[in-house]
């Protein structure tokens, strides 16, 4: 499923929010830490806000498409053994496009639920529509 900014979802499944820490300090001065924990029942409803699509490309992976579109384009018109070195340069590549390409893009949400919390950088998949 792929989310969009408006769309009205519902929580999949119970969520528990926890590891949530802030040091505060009280009237008199003195510091401590509170630790929260919340959690959202399965089927809260709120509407996403933002999307961010995660690109995880390489180094490697960028370098294989660039040289890959330049064999592409001219390499019928490049002399015979440039072809071929820039022909061994992209199969030196070719394994790093390829697990590129089988990895899924990551794709994180932040929703405004209608009871007012605000959950940010979840995973699209924790979220059914609405």
């Amino acid at each position: 499923m792929t989310l969009k900014e408006g769309r009205r979802v519902r929580l999949a499944a119970d969520t528990r929010l926890t590891d949530w820490v802030a040091m505060t300090e009280d009237p008199s001065g003195r510091a401590g830490a509170v630790a929260g924990s919340l959690s959202l029942a399965a089927g809260t409803e709120g509407t996403v806000v933002r999307v961010v699509e995660h690109d995880r490309q390489t180094e490697e992976s960028r370098e294989y498409e660039r040289l890959k579109s330049l064999l592409d384009s001219y390499g019928a018109g490049m002399p015979a053994e440039s072809k071929k070195q820039l022909e061994e340069k992209v199969a030196g590549l070719e394994h790093a496009w390829t697990a590129y390409r089988a990895e899924p893009l990551r794709v994180t949400v932040r929703v405004r639920f209608d009871n007012g919390f605000i959950l940010d950088d979840a995973h699209e998949d924790v979220f059914d529509p609405a």
